[in-house]
Parts: C-alpha cells; sequence; structure tokens
C-alpha cells in the first residue's frame, strides 16, 4: 500500500556525489533491498540459519549500498523475522493449509528457497514495477509450488477488493502475509485491510508484524535520516486492542529476542548498549525486562469466532 514505486530498477548511482547526498532510500519499497541484502548476508555467513541463494541477486549493488548505512540490528532482526515467518508457514502447510497469499510481497524468494508442496499455491502481489524488476533478477529460476503474481496497488480500495474476492472465489482457506508492510501504513489504512481481510471467509490466518513503541523510537534515534521517506506510520496506543476491534484475535506470537536466543544469536547491541545492560539490567524491575525482551515479533492472527 502507499505510493508507486518509481524507477525500482534503476541504478542508484552509488558513485554520483548528488546521490549520495541524499537518503539512499527513497519510497518505502527501498527498504525491500534492504531486507534482501541482510538475508544475502545470512546466506554467507558460516553458520547461516538459513540460505536464500536468490538474495545476493535481488539485493544487487542497491542492497550493499544502503546496508552500509544501517546497524548491525538491523540485519539481525531481518534474520530472526525470517526465522519466525517460515515456521508459521511450516506450521500451516503441515496442517494442510494450501495457499498462501504474501501483499507486498517486494523482492522475497521464499517459494523458490523453501521446502514446499508442490501443490501449494502462492500468490505475490505488489506493483508492477516491483514484480518486474523481480521476475528479471530471478529469470530461469524455478519456484518448488505454483507460484502467481498479481500487479495490484493495495492503497487502491476496489483493486485490493477485487484481489480478495478473485481469490476467495477459487481458494477454500488462505493465509495472508504481510510482511514489513504494515508498519509503513496510516492507522486507517491497517484498519481498512483489517475489515477487508476479516469479511474474507476464506481467510483463516494473518501474519503481521509486532513492533512496540519504544522500539518505534529506538528506530528514529539510530536511523533516522535514511528513514525519513520511509516512516512507520502505524502506531496504535494498544496493538493487540486495535486488532481485536477489527475482528482478529492473536493465536500466537513470537517475538526477536527469544528467537535469537533460541538459535544462539543474540542481537548484535553497540558496546555503550551492552555495557549499560549489564550494568542496569539486572536492576531494571520485571516488567521492564519483559518489555525490552518483547519490543518486535510476528504474530499469527486468526479472525474471532472462525474456526481454522
Amino acid at each position: 500500500m502507499g505510493a508507486g514505486v518509481a524507477g525500482i530498477a534503476r541504478s542508484v548511482g552509488v558513485g554520483d556525489a548528488d546521490a549520495m547526498a541524499e537518503p539512499l532510500i527513497q519510497h518505502v519499497a527501498d527498504t525491500a533491498f534492504l531486507v534482501a541484502e541482510a538475508r544475502a548476508r545470512e546466506t554467507e555467513r558460516p553458520d547461516a540459519l538459513f540460505r536464500d541463494p536468490w538474495a545476493r541477486a535481488l539485493s544487487g549493488e542497491k542492497g550493499r549500498a544502503i546496508a552500509a548505512s544501517f546497524p548491525a540490528t538491523t540485519a539481525w532482526s531481518v534474520v530472526m523475522r525470517t526465522l519466525i515467518i517460515d515456521a508459521f508457514l511450516e506450521e500451516a502447510i503441515r496442517s494442510g493449509l494450501r495457499t498462501v497469499v504474501n501483499l507486498g510481497a517486494g523482492l522475497d524468494s521464499r517459494p523458490y528457497r523453501m521446502e514446499l508442496p508442490a501443490d501449494l499455491h502462492w500468490v505475490e502481489v505488489d506493483y508492477p514495477d516491483v514484480i518486474a524488476y523481480k521476475e528479471q533478477c530471478l529469470a530461469g529460476a524455478t519456484p518448488r509450488c505454483r507460484l502467481t503474481r498479481e500487479r495490484v496497488d493495495l492503497a487502491q480500495d476496489g483493486e485490493r477488493r477485487g484481489l480478495l474476492s478473485r481469490l476467495a472465489a477459487t481458494h477454500e482457506r488462505m493465509v495472508i502475509l504481510t510482511e514489513g508492510v504494515v508498519p509503513y501504513l496510516e492507522l486507517e489504512q491497517v484498519a481498512a485491510l483489517a475489515d477487508d481481510l476479516r469479511a474474507t471467509p476464506q481467510v483463516v490466518g494473518w501474519i503481521v508484524d509486532y513492533i512496540s513503541p519504544e522500539t518505534h523510537a529506538y528506530r528514529e534515534r539510530s536511523v533516522g535520516p535514511q528513514l525519513a521517506k520511509a516512516q512507520f506510520k502505524f502506531r496504535p496506543t494498544d496493538w493487540f486492542a486495535f486488532f481485536s476491534q477489527h475482528g482478529w484475535e492473536v493465536r500466537d506470537i513470537h517475538y526477536l529476542g527469544d528467537e535469537g536466543q533460541r538459535v544462539g544469536r543474540k542481537a548484535p547491541l553497540p558496546l555503550r548498549a551492552r555495557l549499560l545492560m549489564k550494568v542496569l539490567g539486572p536492576l531494571a524491575p520485571p516488567a521492564k525486562r519483559d518489555a525490552f525482551r518483547k519490543s518486535m515479533g510476528y504474530a499469527w492472527l486468526q479472525p474471532q469466532g472462525r474456526s481454522q
């Protein structure tokens, strides 16, 4: 959702002085290059937690340039969220679900890298120029399931509802994935999306970002200038209450910090932050420590009162 992506396949002009004077993220869609770069770097580690052979080509020079301006915690958060979402999807597929709809799919390559049943239908939805760039990068690659792409501007109510109507007419049970999409939307846009998905009986699950108010503030302090044109806009007073009011309940939620602990990969915090946590952490009240642990995550939402 949001404005269209202009010239996503163009060079970023890394060697141009004027280009370097401007933040490399000129639109929310540019964050897809940052995500692809994080997955490429993880793949290149000897102790990689997952392998994404297509991430390097999708990231390209633009992804490398953008990532150079971000702290190491950004790549770490992408890795943790990738593991969490993969696990959600694997569980759903094992339970028999056979349709995944990735809204705002960006440069994700899950249909190519995950072990998927051949009868699974994976639907990627994004702007036409994003899809064109992606198809160019993945030319010759073979997905592991049935893959279709929909060129839709999700910000347009008619297009979004038309897409959901078409999918509902041919699929019995669908899970919706919005990875890194909802935070960039206005409150009213998320409300409309939540209502549209809730009104579609075939949607049995929705995987969506959770971000605490403290994380919003930290993000602006740590990488503020680079994100001038990609601000997080969705900041409900109570995240859980917001989705409950729109007919959704949390079936499961996994936090990035817990995931890092589980796989033995703690967040690479700056030295000052690590020292402060070492000294002051034990003195913090349990509620404060718990809030820090639950600062970011991904939730599986299910429609209230709808059997899975």
